[in-house]
């Protein structure tokens, strides 16, 4: 069963364009890791600091064998510098969906 991963993550406000623009230079090799479908960078409407990472996975192992790759290993140090708070992670199962014919 696939399962949706949704991260947390705090940055410092004066880091928050750099984060960005270094989302949009690797998500596309994170989409391209195997067993991975979909990745979303999403940020609060009212905490300019939150952001959400939304993807995709065919299962738990294909999350984890990504988290042992050499791209995760340069992601995640890089990134947790320009945090301001504790990330927050969930693995959750998709268990209803609906689209709009719109």
């Amino acid at each position: 069963m696939a399962i949706q991963r949704i991260v947390k993550m705090t940055f410092k406000l004066d880091r928050c364009d750099e984060f960005q623009a270094f989302f949009s230079d690797i998500k596309d090799q994170i989409a391209a890791q195997p067993g991975c479908s979909e990745v979303r960078l999403l940020r609060d409407k009212e905490a300019s600091g939150v952001f959400f990472t939304y993807s995709t996975w065919d299962a738990q192992s294909s999350l984890d064998a990504y988290r042992q790759t050499e791209l995760f290993g340069m992601v995640w140090p890089k990134v947790k510098d320009w945090f301001n708070a504790k990330p927050e992670a969930w693995s959750t199962d998709l268990i209803a969906s609906s689209k709009s014919n719109q």
